[in-house]
Order: structure tokens, then sequence, then C-alpha cells
């Protein structure tokens, strides 16, 4: 039986086991793409179904308060209708651990054909969203927290660290100050 210490030292070790398994390329790619958002003031779409949908919405949040335009986009309604959020320059980050989730796949003919840059934050590195993007960053997990190793825990929790992460370093690297950040957050 797991004790909450222990479920939270297994996510800290999935996080930790996950920094190891970055690639710095793909890492180095992605913080381009999201440096040439801020500086062209292009979009960052941030995109995920279920769980990651969720981490997504955080990640989106999260870029807007460092000065990132950033938004989340349902899959499902940009397939009727919302695609139009999307500007010709703007960049997309797809979120599915399998790679698989056919509502993601379905829309990405949608934005090679408007060229739009696509970076995948996915948990198997050969799935179909990988091979669909220009950027992957791989963000798997040998197994969930659960019990029943079903739940999305560990696979959300590194996910969602990712996100943070490049949200801390593109703060960095662009020398966002606490006066910037407070900008976005008056209250």
């Amino acid at each position: 039986m797991n004790s909450l210490s222990q479920c939270l030292r297994e996510e800290a070790a999935a996080i930790s086991a996950a920094a190891e398994r970055l690639s710095e390329t793909e890492v180095e790619k992605a913080l381009d793409l999201l440096t040439y958002c801020i500086i062209k003031k292009e979009k960052l779409v941030i995109t995920g179904v279920g769980k990651s949908g969720i981490v997504a919405r955080k990640i989106a949040a999260t870029f807007s308060s460092i000065g990132l335009m950033s938004i989340y986009l349902n899959p499902l309604d940009a397939l009727h209708g919302d695609l139009g959020i999307v500007s010709e320059n703007d960049v997309c980050l797809l979120m599915s651990n399998s790679g698989e989730t056919l509502e993601i796949l379905q829309i990405i003919p949608h934005l090679k054909r408007r060229n739009i840059k696509r970076i995948a934050l996915v948990g198997k590195k050969n799935s179909t969203l990988a091979r669909e993007s220009n950027v992957v960053l791989f963000a798997g997990v040998d197994k969930e927290v659960c019990p029943l190793n079903l739940a999305p825990t560990a696979s959300t929790a590194v996910a969602m660290a990712i996100g943070d992460a490049l949200a801390a370093v593109l703060m960095e690297r662009q020398s966002i100050s606490s006066s910037d950040f407070a900008l976005n957050h008056p209250a």
C-alpha cells in the first residue's frame, strides 16, 4: 500500500527521469519558437484532451502571466470553427500522453495547411503526433502513481513540470522582471 509520501516521491522521480530523457536540441527548438512568439507578439495555442487538456489550460495561463499571449484551444471545438483563432504565424503546443488522441490528430492537417509550427508534448516518442510535429518534447513515464497504473498522475505531473520549466527558462532568457510580471497580475 502506497503512502502519500511514497506517491509524491514517485511523482518526483518521474519528473527527475523526464529531465534526463528530454532532448536538449528539441528543448532549444521549443524555446526558440516560444521566444519568437514573444518577440513577434504571436500567440501560443495550446491544446489537449481530458487530463492533458486540464494541464494545457494551466500551461496557457502560466505563459500568459509572463507576457506570452497564450490560449487554450479545445480540439473538438477547433474542428467546429474555433480554428479561426489560429493565425498564420502562431505556434501550437499539442499535448497527448499517447500521441494518438484522435481529436488532436484531426486538427493537424488544418494546422499544416496554415504552416503552423507544432510542438508535441507526448509520452510516446514514436507516436503519430510526434511524427507530425516540428518539435518533440518527450514526457514519457515508466508508470503512473495510480495503483492500477491507469489514472494520469505521474504523466500529468511531468507534463505540467515541463510546461512550468519552459516558462521559467523563457522568463530568464527574456529578462522578465517582477514589475513585468506584475503587469499581468495587477491584483
